[in-house]
């Protein structure tokens, strides 16, 4: 009998990163779709980290011991769900702003809009407008995601979205973050969505795609 899924969602949230790995080894060896594995078990258990996180019942270190527990999860089923020919419904750019180097945010939200299905294409940080352009025409992604965490790169984000904005080749929805970003100053500068942290950008992103 294989371990009941729940378990799995259960050993996520609680970032048990062993546990994690067995009872996804488990539920392969029991032959089931590596898909239902990530959409019944691992989604579940992030959406459960991002909840909380948001209620301020864990903080940054839980949820990145949460977050590796599920890419280690992801690792072993991503050849699997390569095989069965399994994409991912959307994709996403993200990095951190030019002049900004910062990346905890940033990784956290990709691991969360990994673990929430998305396709995740990181730029890293210190990222100039026109390499966020050229990421966006290449990978064509629903969303493109900007961070910034320092005042002096708001300027940056700024320029970003304006020049993603201009080009007629991108189509994506444009999502910013980061300590001194605001939602008026996301309205201000045109972009789509902004999350305060990453519990909520899984939730902003699905929204985005939806609309």
């Amino acid at each position: 009998m294989p371990p009941p899924l729940n378990d799995l969602t259960a050993a996520v949230a609680a970032g048990k990163r062993k546990d994690t790995a067995r009872l996804t080894q488990e539920l392969l060896d029991s032959g089931m779709e590596p898909q239902k594995i990530v959409e019944d078990g691992l989604v579940p258990g992030m959406a459960i980290i991002g909840e909380k996180f948001k209620n301020n019942e864990i903080f940054v270190p839980e949820m990145l011991i949460a977050a590796r527990s599920m890419k280690g999860a992801l690792a072993l089923l991503e050849p699997h769900l390569v095989e069965a020919g399994v994409k991912p419904e959307y994709t996403v750019v993200i990095g951190t702003v030019q002049g900004d180097l910062h990346d905890i945010g940033k990784n956290l939200i990709g691991m969360m809009w990994k673990g929430a299905g998305f396709e995740v294409v990181d730029l890293g940080t210190n990222v100039a407008p026109e390499t966020y352009l050229q990421a966006a025409i290449e990978h064509k992604p629903q969303i493109v995601g900007l961070s910034a965490l320092l005042t002096t790169t708001m300027p940056a984000m700024r320029e970003t979205v304006k020049l993603l904005r201009e080009s007629d080749q991108v189509d994506a929805k444009i999502m910013v973050g980061g300590a001194p970003i605001t939602p008026t100053f996301a309205e201000e500068i045109g972009a789509d969505g902004y999350a305060a942290d990453a519990g909520s950008a899984v939730e902003v992103a699905q929204g985005l795609v939806a609309a």
